[in-house]
């Protein structure tokens, strides 16, 4: 019997003339994907580079489409049953099949065939017109990661073409129910406009976290990337379609008082609904955060002071959360390693957390006041940003000098809490690291390691590499490769400064050998300050220039001073470069601050011996002639220190760890070598001046990280974001 209604079915549906005009209607669903994704180009072509990268991507081309796909889809499978209860031709197929919820039945197949066979003609259709719309513009990456398109090869979007087509087949089952329910083809098509075009435009009006929660649930949100996981998604979309059959065969059941199907919808209904709240994510832990600044949330975790005393002393390092806004579904958490060392992750976020807008669809952000952060106010504040001037020593016994006076500085600070600042290296940081890590409850870790942030994070790599999801290293620092490749980064400098000063009358040195005038001053022996009971040498205007020769700053600012300090110094004057130093740092020479040197010590950066110094010296006077002794710097800052270097630097492990994305500047080309030890990993290459691309907020870099982090896509080798 059921054979013989499915065939009157499928004859009735063939014959009657409207269906034929629903289904060629349908294809203006493909004309609104076409339609807008020409929009899209045509806005966005018309666009600057940077405004680009703020577009919003058309995913896989569908889009509104399938809003106009599903109700057309659903007015076909209502008009199955209204359409006889108009006419009156239900009371002869009632005579046919007697049994009510057969004849509902008997309709299922006939449209779910039909559904299923023009929703995928239609996914397609709106997908592959939508991206040949766009044409060469759909690979074009934007600020959150996506691109301006998604073609069938980007993970997940095969799938999610699928099932949107199978949700188009779907929905003219729900159609069917409601038709069955409502038996008014006028009522119906009222229901479904609610359904499939009012709704979803409503929770789209609702502030944030409920335009996301509400509009996970919307029929044509239940194929892309909501907030449900794929499971519970996928019995929510099979949801609809059996509560509204049920909610038809309960109105046939009741009129034939037969309850079998009623009960048999109802448990299908039940059964799906404890589906989708079965598969929701477990939270990460119960971690107790508690509102604090802007839409930040604070917490702090307790640490011992030495890790290899881990019952010993504790102390308590604050945290902030910047939680996922809850747009898509959260993959887990991302750790914003600070740079100095010393700096303040919460000042960051607090600062700069704007950066991460994007990115907080689906992460967490958090960061923290390391342990050898500058505000954990354990150590005098005061005491940890001074520190020695420091001499370029010409012999042994003037290296010996410097070393003293250095252990003195050192000591001043150290005398406060011994046991602290003899563990303040970034080993010790990225164990506080994982610490935290276990108090959230997360299995593993994604980071941002910024400057010298990149340091811990290659130390937690090294030590917990199983704990990695995804690492970024925006300009780290290199500390294996021991700064060599920055020589050329400073005869390119030089280069970079004198061709900008022969292009413009801004600079005071506009016509001049500016390469000759850079080398008299670096190389003189005595500059005396005027006015003041100080003078420079070349070592000292060296590491003064140094900032400034890497960074122009806005408008050249810093190149500006530069010129007009050079030009001074050559005039036996070296107040120019004083001044812009004192306001800086407080000190006529650039001061090497003990709350930099005790992590730097600890990690192995210093010359141990003379020897050691000697030989730097002879091959930083071979590789950067112009530039001789500014790399020197760092490293005559620890002999003499206190505490001997616990945590010299290693190699990263070239298994067991995720490839890595660094992201560098013209001026970082360390960068690329660091990451370079993990196969599989790249460089996104900054055309430009910059340091700590992502929170300065280089929309071309953001989007590149943001793809990473989300989707552990790397940028094809030889990738570069413009100035």
């Amino acid at each position: 019997m059921i054979g013989d209604a499915i065939a009157a079915e499928w004859m009735k549906f063939r014959t009657l003339r409207s269906n034929h005009w629903l289904l060629a209607a349908s294809l203006l669903s493909v004309l609104i994907s076409v339609g807008l994704a020409a929009m899209v180009v045509r806005g966005f072509a018309g666009q600057e580079a940077a405004d680009r990268m703020r577009f919003t991507g058309i995913g896989d081309g569908l889009g509104p489409g399938l809003q106009v796909a599903l109700f057309v889809m659903g007015v076909l499978g209502a008009l199955a049953v209204t359409a006889e209860y108009s006419t009156g031709q239900i009371r002869t197929s009632l005579t046919v099949v007697p049994k009510r919820h057969v004849l509902l039945l008997a309709k299922v197949p006939v449209l779910l065939g039909v559904g299923l066979v023009a929703g995928q003609v239609l996914a397609f259709s709106m997908h592959y017109g939508a991206m040949a719309m766009l044409g060469g513009h759909a690979g074009h990456v934007l600020m959150d990661g996506r691109t301006l398109g998604t073609p069938l090869s980007e993970p997940g979007v095969l799938s999610g073409v699928l099932l949107s087509g199978v949700a188009i087949g779907l929905v003219t089952l729900v159609g069917l129910g409601i038709g069955a329910v409502v038996r008014s083809t006028a009522g119906t098509l009222v229901v479904l406009i609610m359904i499939v075009l009012v709704l979803p435009t409503a929770a789209a009006t609702l502030p944030q976290p409920w335009q996301a929660r509400v509009g996970s649930v919307m029929l044509d949100r239940l194929v892309g990337d909501g907030l449900l996981p794929p499971v519970a998604a996928l019995a929510l979309l099979l949801a609809y379609p059996v509560a509204a059959l049920s909610a038809g065969a309960v109105a046939i059941a009741l009129r034939g008082r037969r309850t079998h199907p009623m009960i048999a919808g109802l448990a299908a209904t039940g059964i799906l609904l404890a589906t989708v709240v079965v598969a929701q994510p477990a939270q990460a832990s119960d971690f107790a955060w508690r509102p604090c600044k802007k839409d930040m949330e604070c917490g702090a975790v307790q640490v011992p002071v030495d890790w290899n005393k881990p019952q010993g002393r504790k102390i308590t390092l604050p945290l902030v959360r910047l939680p996922a806004t809850g747009a898509h579904r959260r993959i887990g958490t991302l750790f914003a390693l600070p740079g100095g060392p010393g700096g303040s992750g919460i000042e960051d976020l607090e600062k700069k957390g704007a950066a991460f807008a994007q990115l907080r669809q689906r992460f967490d952000v958090i960061s923290f006041t390391p342990r050898n952060g500058l505000d954990l106010g354990i150590l005098s504040k005061d005491c940890l940003l001074g520190g020695p001037w420091i001499r370029l020593p010409s012999n042994e016994a003037e290296f010996d000098r410097q070393a003293a006076v250095n252990r003195a500085a050192a000591e001043e600070c150290r005398a406060r809490d011994p046991e602290l600042f003899g563990n303040l290296g970034s080993a010790s940081v990225a164990r506080d690291v994982e610490a935290i890590r276990i108090a959230l409850g997360e299995e593993r870790l994604s980071f941002l390691g910024t400057s010298y942030g990149g340091v811990t994070a290659t130390n937690y790599a090294r030590l917990f590499p199983s704990r990695v999801r995804a690492m970024v290293l925006d300009g780290a620092v290199n500390l294996l490769n021991q700064r060599r490749l920055r020589h050329q980064v400073m005869e390119g400098q030089l280069v970079k400064f004198a061709a900008w000063c022969a292009g413009t009358t801004e600079c005071v040195l506009n016509g001049q050998d500016v390469a000759k005038a850079w080398r008299e001053v670096a190389s003189a022996k005595r500059i005396p300050v005027r006015g003041r009971q100080v003078s420079y040498d070349g070592f000292d205007v060296q590491i003064a220039a140094g900032p400034h020769f890497i960074s122009p700053g806005t408008d050249h600012f810093r190149w500006k001073e530069l010129a007009k300090a050079i030009v001074l110094a050559r005039a036996g004057d070296a107040s120019g470069f004083a001044d812009y130093v004192k306001a800086g740092t407080g000190s006529l020479k650039p001061p090497s601050p003990v709350g930099m040197n005790m992590t730097h010590c600890l990690d192995g950066i210093g010359f141990r011996e003379y020897a050691d110094f000697t030989e730097a010296r002879s091959r930083n006077e071979r590789l950067a002639p112009s530039y001789p002794q500014h790399e020197l710097w760092h490293g005559l800052a620890c002999p003499g220190w206190p505490e001997p270097p616990g945590n010299p630097p290693q190699p990263l492990p070239s298994t067991g760890l995720p490839p890595l994305l660094g992201a560098a500047s013209w001026t970082e080309p360390d960068v690329d070598q660091l990451v370079r030890q993990v196969p599989g990993s790249a460089t996104i290459r900054f055309d430009g001046h910059g340091h700590g691309l992502y929170l300065s907020a280089e929309p071309c870099t953001i989007g590149h990280v943001n793809r990473y982090l989300t989707w552990l896509k790397l940028p094809p080798p030889g990738a570069v974001c413009r100035s």
